[in-house]
């Protein structure tokens, strides 16, 4: 099980010594944005955030209704419970299991409506800054761009990759017959 992890890590230390002094000779610029801020504090990123708020809230409002009928049936029951006939009684059980079971479907629904309506909204702004981080980076010289917010680099020089050459030198290494000791 420690053989992934030592690979991993093997191939990471590989990537970090071969790109380390070829960043450094070429004088690699960086920059950083924090999305979570542009977010947070533009005035698009505010409405986004307020168009989440109410649909979370108009959710949160349907499953209170829903906690209130249940309420109120399981009132009536145990309150008429001595009154009502063992059918009547059957019917009202019926019909708190039938709005505990519709509660619990708003619940995954709205779960999952806010959840696509989080992503689609999160998507369109993403799409809106991208050229306007690539204008900033062009504009700023830089060639990789950092986000505080995520893992990650939200833009890169394809100049300053070196995938291929790192790929080329593993397989000359796996290809050249074994030292003799």
């Amino acid at each position: 099980m420690r053989h992934p992890v030592r690979l991993v890590a093997l191939i990471a230390a590989a990537a970090a010594c071969l790109s380390g002094p070829a960043l450094a000779q070429e004088g690699t610029k960086l920059g950083l944005i924090d999305s979570s801020q542009v977010l947070e504090r533009s005035a698009e990123g505010k409405r986004a955030i307020a168009q989440l708020q109410a649909a979370d809230k108009k959710y949160s409002d349907d499953i209170a209704r829903l906690d209130e009928q249940i309420k109120q049936l399981q009132n009536r029951l145990s309150t008429q419970r001595l009154t009502l006939t063992a059918e009547a009684a059957t019917g009202l059980q019926l019909d708190i299991q039938k709005k505990q079971t519709d509660r619990q479907r708003a619940i995954e629904d709205a779960s999952r409506d806010i959840q696509d309506l989080q992503v689609k909204t999160l998507n369109r702004i993403q799409e809106d800054l991208i050229p306007l981080i690539e204008k900033l980076r062009e504009d700023k010289g830089l060639d990789i761009i950092f986000d505080l917010a995520k893992p990650g680099t939200v833009y890169f020089d394809p100049a300053i990759d070196l995938t291929e050459e790192l790929i080329r030198r593993y397989d000359a290494m796996k290809a050249a017959p074994p030292a003799k000791k």
